[in-house]
């Protein structure tokens, strides 16, 4: 089976853009930065695109400029098992990007994430608390897992 790799399209600073993910995430590197040359299009020495690996997950970033801004249209989801993950990950990629509201925010690049807690799930799965699970996550920027617990009354 072929393998799909994201590509995302940076404004002029990938390089910039894959040391921070890469300084984010476990089992992460770059893999390798091509550079313009003589040849062009752009300025020789400038980064044109390059590729990196997140947790395993490898990316080809592109060098493209300002034509394309990332979007929330597309995103990427960090599943993670308790809250200290989530912190972990969320005080790590809002620096410097801004928070949003039901654990996403947009990172320094513009890049959309959402941090989610494997509990947000079970509670949403459970016809006993999915309605309260939903309002509580309505109201929150990072997700807090024992503010969700709180808010449908278990543990």
């Amino acid at each position: 089976m072929p393998s799909i790799t994201p590509s995302l399209w940076f404004d002029n600073n990938l390089e910039e853009a894959a040391a921070f993910y890469t300084a984010i995430f476990p089992n992460s590197a770059i893999e390798r930065l091509y550079r313009y040359n003589e040849a062009g299009p752009g300025t020789p020495g400038d980064v044109a695109w390059g590729t990196f690996v997140l947790d395993g997950q490898r990316f080809l970033g592109i060098n493209g400029g300002p034509d394309f801004p990332f979007t929330e249209a597309v995103s990427f989801e960090i599943r993670c098992t308790d809250q200290a993950e989530v912190d972990y990950y969320w005080e790590r990629l809002v620096d410097g990007g801004e928070e949003s509201q039901c654990g996403w925010l947009k990172d320094r690049f513009g890049l959309s994430w959402q941090i989610t807690p494997d509990r947000l799930y079970e509670l949403l799965e459970d016809p006993a608390t999915e309605v309260a699970a939903t309002r509580a996550m309505l109201t929150m920027r990072k997700l807090v897992i024992a503010e969700l617990e709180d808010a449908v009354g278990v543990k």
